[in-house]
């Protein structure tokens, strides 16, 4: 199959089967470190224990965005 036959296929999938596609790709360029991979998936596990339990509470996107700008417009 021609890669321009298989991107016209790709890009009229839902968007998170073509995020997930785009991710699997760029594995095979560049595969993922088993050690900092389990590094992180700790850390995300960590992340959310702590978000679950209420020991840290999540903050809007749009906050943490509004943050940056009130930050840098000085």
């Amino acid at each position: 199959m021609k890669a321009s036959v298989l991107l016209d296929e790709a890009v009229s999938l839902p968007v998170e089967e073509r995020a997930h596609l785009v991710d699997c790709l760029l594995q095979t360029l560049n595969p993922p470190d088993a050690t900092h991979a389990a590094a992180w998936a700790a850390v995300a596990r960590r992340r959310l224990d702590e978000l679950r339990s209420g020991k840290v509470v999540a903050i809007s996107g749009d906050a943490v965005f509004a943050r940056i700008q009130q930050r840098y417009e000085k």
